[in-house]
């Protein structure tokens, strides 16, 4: 059984080897909060194009505006020039950000038409020179990590196009490599191969992998631990709506028994993100909130009519009665029990990871 010990990115120390994921459309500051305030030691915000960091306006001034409660904290980059990438990577550094990662692992259509993300991974000269031009930005004010799927289809070509990234990028100098075990090609569809991440991690030796992939309990985050040898994981889909899965996984990794939070927990916690997305987002607070209270209903023991619920409410009034409904006027509100792998939750994907 592989050791588990405490994540490090560089000179970054994360403690705690499971971290919330980039995630398109939900890793924003107040979700980012909500799962600091939970046991998340390192947080990523969602993915950012390199132009958007660098177009001056609201938008710059949101992405750029990180928080002394908001650390370590890594800001992913997608784009396709080496100048501008590395303009937004520096930055990225100079508002604050601990870490600059590199997406080189979205599958969306929409990105790979726009020879970004995962259609990068057929064209190593272009990636490396990506990774080039972030590393001499940076100047090792901060590390630079990389996120890849296992190559963009399953041909003999890809393979070899990932092992070119891969060992190209760690001899350039990146601090960590976060592997997601699909094809570009194959988006979500199957399983992720677990056993070509310690595959991968076998071959980087005592290099920094970080695995991802079907990871949505406490219990399937541990278990990828133990059986590929990655130094930490990063939580995408099993997070959402879910921060406590990352209490639970440092329960398990201390060998106590992690237990699933009681529903007035969960709606607690959704009252927190209410207040952080009111904080953050001003008057547009509930158009962001909207697609996360849903993804919390998906853990009530009832979950399709309190999605129903959350989606129903037009206004504040009525979500936070929908709230009240759902979590706090029951009988067994305070009542928690010992998690299982059959609480596990799988969502549909609906952003990039």
């Amino acid at each position: 059984m592989q050791p588990i010990r405490p994540l490090s990115i560089g000179d970054v120390r994360v403690g705690m080897p499971a971290v919330q994921a980039a995630l398109s459309g939900y890793s924003d500051l107040p979700m980012r909060l909500v799962a600091r305030e939970h046991g998340a030691s390192y947080a990523l915000h969602e993915v950012v194009l390199d132009e958007i960091v660098l177009k001056k306006g609201k938008l710059q001034s949101q992405i750029l505006d990180v928080p002394e409660q908001d650390h370590p904290v890594g800001g992913q980059l997608m784009g396709t020039m080496p100048e501008t990438f590395a303009a937004a990577a520096k930055k990225l550094v100079q508002a604050g950000f601990d870490v600059v990662d590199i997406n080189f692992g979205c599958p969306v259509n929409k990105v790979l038409g726009r020879c970004r993300g995962g259609y990068l991974l057929q064209q190593p000269d272009d990636a490396l020179a990506l990774v080039d031009a972030v590393l001499e930005a940076v100047q090792g004010d901060a590390p630079v990590t990389l996120k890849m799927r296992r190559g963009y289809d399953d041909s003999e070509a890809s393979e070899r196009n990932f092992w070119t990234i891969f060992e190209g990028a760690f001899a350039r100098g990146v601090a960590a490599i976060t592997v997601h075990p699909r094809t570009v090609v194959q988006k979500y569809v199957g399983p992720s191969r677990w056993e070509f991440l310690a595959k991968v991690k076998r071959r980087a030796g005592t290099l920094k992998v970080i695995g991802s992939g079907d990871l949505f309990s406490a219990f399937d985050v541990v278990r990828m631990l133990r059986e590929t040898g990655v130094d930490g994981v990063t939580v995408a889909r099993g997070c959402i709506g879910n921060p406590f899965v990352f209490g639970q996984v440092s329960a398990l990794l201390e060998g106590r028994e992690p237990m699933r939070p009681s529903p007035r927990a969960i709606g607690s916690a959704l009252l927190r993100h209410v207040e952080l997305a009111r904080e953050h987002y001003g008057a547009r607070w509930l158009s962001s909130l909207r697609t996360h209270a849903i993804k919390y209903a998906q853990y009530h023991d009832d979950p399709v009519p309190a999605r129903n619920a959350m989606v129903a409410a037009r206004d504040e009034r009525q979500l936070l009665q929908v709230v009240e409904n759902l979590f706090f006027a029951r009988a067994d509100a305070d009542a928690s029990r010992p998690l299982s792998p059959a609480d596990a939750v799988v969502p549909a994907m609906s952003m990039s990871e």
